[in-house]
């Protein structure tokens, strides 16, 4: 059985970084995309940035685009984000999500997720 698991939340001020962590176990990850995704109070799920392991292909949320950074690490079977120039509006959940081969920014495309940690950016 997939499991992911998200670290790395916290609470840190505008402009300040993060990085998330999120390990993979129970399976094989050469052929999946891993994404982020995020979710504040009262609103909707929503893409972040995802990528595909094989390759290493990165796609963005126009949002977070030069400010995010998602990577992978094999060895580890990790995926990580980091986030740069936090604002206040990037407060959220942020949540750890696979898929079989190709990235999507669709959250119902997704088959696994991990529990999510709380990123908090203060003004």
């Amino acid at each position: 059985q997939v499991q992911l698991v998200e670290s790395g939340g916290g609470l840190v001020q505008a402009g300040g970084s993060l990085r998330l962590s999120c390990a993979a176990s129970g399976g094989t990850f050469s052929n999946v995309a891993m994404g982020w995704f995020r979710q504040a109070p009262g609103k909707e799920r929503e893409f972040v940035a995802a990528i595909r392991w094989s390759s290493g292909f990165t796609y963005y949320a126009d949002s977070v685009k030069g400010r995010f950074t998602i990577s992978r690490d094999n060895a580890k079977n990790t995926v990580h984000l980091q986030m740069s120039s936090l604002k206040p509006e990037d407060t959220a959940v942020y949540y750890c999500a696979a898929r079989p081969r190709i990235v999507s920014t669709n959250t119902l495309d997704y088959e696994y997720w991990g529990q999510g940690t709380q990123v908090t950016v203060s003004s």
